[in-house]
């Protein structure tokens, strides 16, 4: 049986994640000439973290065991954006963090993203059984609008889910957008250089042939 759209969609972010992560995980990462890896890394998975929240939540919690599944997910969200903000804190030398070890942060952020990656794959096979296809598009679609406009920083202490989560991530995103600019921190600004909208997922989706693509420098 062919992957759906949704599959699609999440399997090539979490790869794209992955591949994000991977120059991160090196010690050297820290180095202010490097923080921009770190960075971009850390922006698009806070990212997919609160669009995935916006978008697929509300159709998770009305799948059998729903709700179970919901707090669960909101329980690794919740840790991994705190173990995000720690990795942040400790790269630009917040005092609270300097403590914490390079390789054992990056350990426990791999494993939480391995947790992620299986609830969402989860998840998303569940819905793809109880929607039709029209309807499985149109919640791919709605995820990858929702990244392009989720914060680019975690807040683990803000509310997740819901209406109150939904109001929250619009608020942090131009919080977010502005301390960003404060800091002359390196996020994503334009999806042509990190695909959403023009990825091969979204081209498939449109029926649009793919351009030849750059990566950032």
């Amino acid at each position: 049986m062919a992957a759906s759209t949704l599959e699609m969609a999440l399997g090539y972010e979490h790869a794209r994640i992955r591949e994000l992560a991977e120059p991160a995980h090196h010690p050297a990462a820290a180095h202010p000439e490097r923080r921009h890896q770190t960075d971009w890394f850390y922006a698009i998975a806070a990212q997919h973290l609160a669009a995935a929240e916006d978008v697929l939540l509300p159709r998770v919690r009305e799948l059998p065991d729903g709700a179970e599944l919901v707090v669960r997910y909101v329980g690794n969200a919740k840790e991994l954006e705190r173990s995000l903000r720690f990795l942040k804190g400790r790269q630009y030398g917040d005092s609270r963090f300097l403590h914490l070890h390079h390789e054992e942060l990056w350990q426990h952020i791999d494993r939480l993203l391995t947790e992620h990656e299986s609830m969402e794959a989860s998840c998303s096979r569940q819905l793809c059984d109880q929607l039709d296809d029209s309807h499985v598009n149109a919640l791919t679609e709605d995820l990858l609008e929702a990244e392009e406009v989720a914060p680019t920083r975690a807040h683990p202490s803000s509310p997740h889910i819901g209406r109150a989560g939904r109001i929250a991530h619009r608020i942090w995103r131009m919080a977010d957008s502005a301390w960003d600019s404060a800091e002359g921190r390196v996020v994503p600004i334009k999806y042509h250089a990190h695909p959403k909208r023009d990825s091969a997922l979204s081209h498939y989706l449109y029926g649009t042939p793919m351009p030849r693509e750059e990566e950032p420098h």
